[in-house]
């Protein structure tokens, strides 16, 4: 078996544009608001002078010196705390619904449009009515979203009932619905799944490098995600299936998503893993998380 090695970044998205980078922040256009948030990768000098950014963001997010893992919203004029953007591409018409939260994150990350795209095409080339498809840790959305727009019936997975809510919502504003929504630990549901002997034509794995069930449940990527691995391999359907994982972990590089799934799955075809990246305005590339992917 051989993978391609790839490098993917999202084009042509009329509504998101990445502007510039660096000095550990980024500055972005979400439909008409343009946002600076913190950004860990960008170690490199911004291309814009600072007073630009400043001059040109609607909302600045500045981490709270007393609890770096939160922090607050400097927002300007009338910029609104909800909004929608679309993302279009080829049938696939996405609406998703965005929000500040305290955490600098804004309801998507959108270097994932990639694998929307894959999510959507792997979906609609099936030979195959109504594909299963399951999303663990699924957070608010998209990619169950582009796999219901293709038609599947899709089981969308995560421990925290607000972002589940987000996903119902993202999926009423797309114009679609059937989607079956899930509020659990995702390595019980797996191991459960595994036990009854379910299995599932596409499985969306995009675990964060920690976090908590519903119920406290404990998830250490580097702990876990071997075993997670291996339960998705028992549900996966063996003739026709595709499998997407993607990892945030600065530790963790396309190399060590490589092996991990390696080891877990058998008979491996048309295989791909690499960084996924955003490029600002400035030709620099900002490296957003690894994925491994493959299909029947």
């Amino acid at each position: 078996m051989t993978a391609s090695i790839l490098s993917l970044s999202p084009q042509h998205w009329t509504d998101y544009e990445l502007l510039d980078t660096g000095e550990f922040e980024k500055l972005e256009r979400f439909g008409p608001y343009i946002m600076t948030r913190p950004e860990p990768q960008a170690i490199w000098d911004r291309s814009l002078p600072v007073e630009e950014w400043e001059k040109r963001s609607h909302a600045i997010f500045r981490k709270d010196p007393k609890n770096p893992e939160k922090g607050s919203w400097n927002v300007k004029g009338k910029m609104p705390h909800n909004w929608q953007i679309g993302y279009q591409k080829d049938g696939m018409n996405l609406k998703l619904n965005l929000a500040m939260s305290s955490f600098k994150h804004v309801g998507l990350f959108p270097e994932q449009a990639c694998n929307w795209d894959y999510i959507y095409e792997r979906i609609q080339a099936m030979p195959v009515q109504k594909p299963k498809v399951l999303n663990l840790f699924a957070y608010t959305g998209a990619a169950s979203i582009a796999a219901r727009a293709a038609g599947a019936e899709v089981t969308h997975l995560d421990a925290v009932k607000q972002v589940v809510t987000w996903s119902r919502h993202n999926m009423e504003s797309s114009g679609l619905d059937g989607i079956r929504w899930v509020v659990e630990d995702a390595m019980k549901f797996v191991k459960r799944e595994a036990k009854r002997g379910n299995k599932y034509h596409g499985i969306i794995l995009d675990p964060p490098a920690y976090g908590r069930g519903p119920d406290g449940e404990k998830w250490l990527l580097d702990q876990q995600i071997n075993e997670m691995l291996k339960l998705c391999a028992e549900i996966l359907e063996p003739e026709h299936h595709f499998f997407l994982l993607n990892m945030y972990s600065l530790s963790f590089s396309a190399l060590i998503a490589k092996n991990l799934v390696d080891c877990s799955f058998k008979n491996i075809n048309n295989a791909a893993y690499g960084e996924l990246f955003l490029e600002d305005s400035f030709d620099k590339k900002l490296p957003l998380g690894i994925f491994y992917r493959f299909h029947s």
